[in-house]
């Protein structure tokens, strides 16, 4: 798969995974897991960069006598997430154009 989308595609998933909930990294990685494997290294450089991006904010709280980093989506990730479904519509249409010789055969 072509890195910058597989990259685009990670980003969201990412923000689904937070978008109804705060969550921290162990649980993103966990409830992501059904769908798409993502090691931590990958997904704290997604975190980050999100961030940058300003799709979330981080905030760090005590648990269980650890400080631990928990991600909110912002506006502008719910945003993203929107335009991502948008964009997928047109995505849809170019698969099924691109496979539609396949199912004529």
């Amino acid at each position: 798969m072509d890195i910058q989308l597989k990259r685009g595609l990670l980003d969201v998933c990412v923000l689904a995974a937070i978008k109804n909930e705060d969550s921290y990294g162990y649980k993103i990685i966990k409830d992501m897991k059904p769908y798409v494997e993502l090691s931590e290294s990958t997904l704290y450089t997604i975190l980050k960069r999100l961030e940058a991006a300003s799709m979330l904010t981080v905030r760090t709280a005590e648990h269980d006598g650890r400080l631990r980093k928990y991600y909110r989506i912002t506006g502008a990730g719910l945003r993203r997430i929107e335009a991502f479904k948008a964009e997928w519509k047109e995505v849809i249409s170019i698969y099924r154009f691109v496979c539609k010789e396949d199912n004529n055969a």
